[in-house]
């Protein structure tokens, strides 16, 4: 029986002497398929307009030269706070040519929560979306950059719109346009991509403010070839392969490590199409897939949820749909397979990373018709599986996931004694438990801190989430210990119902009875000690873009039932 598991497939050749932006727009790998003819590296999801290689390129070394007209040179700082935009990876790209480091931040952010990572950062230069132009400028000012720093990234529907007081990419870009271009940027020597960082990347933060991890050229190369030759062994094309000219639908968010590697630089390595959305709506989304034949389909568990539970997706025609990939949380048995009979001609898998290993450790194999796991490791990885007493798990024994990855992160950004904790002797202590199974597939079970403890027992709130969104009322789900005071603790559910149902809740008689019927159907279903102490009833689950909640957001709910003196 095997303690350290790695994948059987072969890890590709990565160069260590490019960057991001090389690998991407001029490199010709091996594995890498050939475009088909007039097949577009990028559509906007809203007008259809494409764009082509040619164009980027275009673009990407004319916003070369307006950044460097700004002063932009090797090893800045260009923070870029915007929701997915057809010109997102022109910005990246162009910073890369550089030698300039890229941050991408959460458009969602405050003016406080974009000064966080401001001051972890330190960036020369914010391009920030028109929609939040002003809460970048108020961010940027209580930093002390001044806000002429705030270059802004405008839409086509507002691209002639004139803000008096920054400039537009589109300026940057025409700046370029209008004078014969010419590189002053060098080429990175051999080994130099290993240490030269090309993300400053937020993490998660589920349980904290996010920390800032440095992520080199090597890392994000690494990262897309270790996926890329996971679904596409040999360019045998297997149902769960991408294939050249397939439809991505780009919904996850490119300022997440999990939008970075698998939704814009996989596929267009990979020769398929990403249709930009900016927004992630739910019936927009169905109309997408419809508009643009969209085959591959990358969502979190609560978009799947809505796919299930809401009566008019069967309107739509989603029968283009080829591959179905859920990050971010644990799908369950039940959802899964409702999934498969909702779309009986797709394969159906899960990913599962974290950005320490820039994305990518697991993702469900290509001959997988519905995975259950998270899938095997990628190319490249090692894995153990720590028991609580430091002995090394084998298959179906539960432990914490160490792994050593060739797109491992430098580490956290300013911060020695947070790297020093996680990155061990070559290895990323993740902070997961998880366990291999007999074909060893990675089966998450939780994150560690967050295990609930029961008269002893551990009970892990995913799996309790998970038969909870099996229930038909319920539209999403957020389980979380609080204090008992025989039990040491007790499983609390923080509950969003179905809009259908909804509204009976705000009737006693009705809120009650949901409440007891959602007790009932986990008592059913799982172990006493995994029995629910109460349910609270809650609008939304506060999420990260990838679909991790945040538990810390709900924490102050649980201090004031706690307060109260509530009875389990």
């Amino acid at each position: 029986m095997p303690s350290e598991f790695k994948s059987a497939r072969k890890l590709p050749h990565i160069p260590d002497d490019i960057t991001t932006e090389e690998f991407t727009l001029e490199y010709d790998h091996t594995i890498r398929p050939a475009r088909p003819e007039g097949t577009p590296w990028l559509v906007v999801d809203k007008t259809g307009r494409k764009v082509d290689l040619d164009q980027i390129r275009k673009r990407t070394r004319a916003l070369e030269v307006g950044l460097r007209n700004q002063g932009i040179g090797e090893d800045d700082v260009v923070l870029l706070f915007s929701s997915n935009h057809i010109d997102y990876p022109i910005c990246i790209w162009a910073a890369h040519r550089l030698l300039a480091t890229v941050s991408p931040c959460n458009p969602t952010f405050t003016a406080s929560e974009l000064g966080h990572q401001l001051r972890q950062t330190k960036p020369a230069l914010i391009i920030a979306h028109a929609n939040v132009l002003n809460t970048a400028v108020e961010g940027a000012r209580a930093f002390g950059l001044a806000s002429e720093r705030v270059v802004v990234l405008t839409d086509d529907d507002n691209a002639d719109a004139k803000y008096p007081n920054h400039l537009t990419v589109q300026d940057l870009i025409s700046q370029g346009l209008s004078v014969p271009y010419s590189s002053l940027t060098r080429k990175l020597r051999s080994g130099e991509g290993r240490k030269k960082i090309a993300f400053l990347s937020p993490s998660s933060g589920t349980t904290g403010l996010p920390k800032i991890l440095a992520l080199s050229h090597f890392a994000i190369i690494a990262g897309v070839l270790m996926v890329s030759a996971h679904l596409q062994p040999d360019e045998v094309y297997t149902p769960g392969s991408y294939r050249p000219g397939d439809v991505c639908l780009g919904i996850p968010p490119f300022y997440h490590i999990y939008g970075i590697i698998l939704i814009l630089h996989v596929p267009v390595f990979l020769a398929t199409t990403v249709v930009v959305v900016p927004k992630f709506g739910f019936k927009e989304m169905l109309n997408s897939i419809v508009r643009h034949r969209v085959s591959l389909l990358t969502v979190v568990p609560p978009q799947i949820v809505m796919l299930l539970k809401d009566p008019t997706v069967r309107q739509f025609d989603l029968s283009s749909v080829r591959i179905i990939t859920c990050g971010g949380a644990p799908l369950s048995v039940g959802l899964t397979k409702q999934l498969a009979q909702l779309f009986p001609s797709a394969q159906i898998g899960q990913a599962y990373g974290q950005t320490e290993a820039t994305g990518g450790i697991s993702i469900s194999s290509v001959s997988t018709k519905v995975g259950l796991s998270c899938g095997s490791l990628l190319p490249g990885i090692v894995a153990r599986v720590l028991k609580p007493d430091g002995s090394l798990a084998t298959r179906g024994e539960p432990g914490e996931l160490y792994v050593k990855t060739p797109a491992m992160a430098t580490g956290y950004w300013g911060d020695e004694l947070a790297t020093r904790k996680t990155f061990i002797d070559g290895w990323i202590r993740t902070g997961d438990l998880v366990m291999f199974d007999d074909k060893e597939e990675i089966v998450y079970l939780d994150r560690l801190k967050e295990i609930i403890k029961v008269n002893g027992f551990q009970v892990s709130p995913a799996d309790i989430e998970a038969c909870l969104l099996d229930h038909p009322m319920v539209a999403d789900v957020c389980v979380v210990g609080i204090p008992h005071e025989t039990s040491g603790e007790r499983p609390l559910a923080f509950v969003v119902l179905t809009p259908a149902v909804a509204p009976m809740s705000q009737q006693i008689n009705g809120a009650e009875k949901i409440k007891k019927d959602l007790m009932q159907h986990v008592a059913a279903n799982k172990a006493r000690y995994k029995h629910l102490g109460r349910v609270e009833f809650i609008d939304t689950i506060p999420k990260n873009p990838s679909g991790k909640i945040l538990r810390r957001f709900l924490q102050a709910r649980v201090a004031q039932l706690v307060g109260s003196n509530v009875k389990l």
